[in-house]
């Protein structure tokens, strides 16, 4: 089967899209999504996206990880998804329904409403969701956000010191977290900007994370580090991210179409 895709990013963050309205795809197996997403003999990607013809939205849009899990939400996703459609779109994942509007060069989406409560996390067991008591080598005390994905966030002075490649799967993989979690250090560079680092669950260090940084900018601003709005600065570039008074995430940031091929599925299956 001769299958068509579509090379996107977000500040670097990388999917290959492939579209169920326009082709049959095959079944998108653990092992045909992640021999997919290797960067050595596949396409190369952070996640794999799909999207499929839905009653709820204008389209629905799937998410898996490169290791072949498949999630919930995506901003950079999001974004990207957003730009290949070319029009102000609801957009249907398993985080719930977004909306987003094409912006100069990428997008404007409402994520939705920011959840608090350990079920909605969730936490293996109750706990202050805003200054958890728990701590990983030097990351302790962080908050829990779900933006449609479950995150932590830790604040730390300088985030150079950080050894996030080593505390991020200890830290995804705790059993305190059922459904695994995005680990996220920040530090705060004034009331209007952040440095982000990301481990993204199923993925590892990415160059940047969209449901991240609006867990972040959330978290920051219910311990009063920062406005409500503001510039989160990644590896990958700066996204803008308001808490609205309404209680709307909003994420406004660019994506970019790289390329368009074919490959051949039974070659990964």
């Amino acid at each position: 089967m001769r299958v068509s895709f579509t090379k996107m990013h977000g500040l670097g963050n990388d999917f290959i899209v492939l579209d169920a309205r326009e082709q049959a795809l095959p079944q998108l197996t653990e092992k045909l999504v992640s021999s997919l997403a290797d960067r050595r003999t596949g396409i190369g990607c952070d996640q794999l996206i799909v999207l499929e013809d839905t009653d709820e939205a204008d389209v629905r849009m799937r998410i898996f990880n490169s290791d072949g899990g498949e999630v919930e939400a995506c901003g950079n996703a999001a974004r990207a998804v957003s730009l290949r459609e070319g029009k102000p779109a609801r957009i249907l994942t398993q985080g719930g329904i977004i909306d987003a509007v094409p912006a100069d060069r990428g997008a404007r989406i409402d994520m939705g409403s920011p959840r608090f409560e350990w079920t909605q996390i969730p936490l293996a067991y109750a706990m202050d969701t805003a200054s958890m008591p728990v701590a990983w080598g030097e990351l302790e005390a962080p908050v829990a956000v779900n933006v449609g994905n479950p995150h932590v966030i830790f604040f730390v002075d300088y985030l150079g010191a950080v050894e996030l490649g080593r505390l991020g799967p200890m830290i995804e993989n705790d059993p305190l977290f059922p459904e695994r979690v995005n680990v996220n250090v920040a530090q705060v560079m004034d009331r209007r900007s952040i440095r982000l680092a990301v481990w993204e669950r199923g993925a590892g260090l990415t160059r940047a994370c969209g449901t991240g940084a609006c867990a972040t900018a959330v978290a920051a601003a219910k311990r009063g580090l920062t406005e409500r709005s503001v510039t989160v600065r990644l590896p990958g570039g700066p996204l803008d991210i308001e808490w609205t008074g309404e209680d709307r995430i909003m994420m406004s940031g660019p994506a970019a179409e790289s390329f368009r091929g074919t490959f051949e599925a039974g070659d990964y299956a």
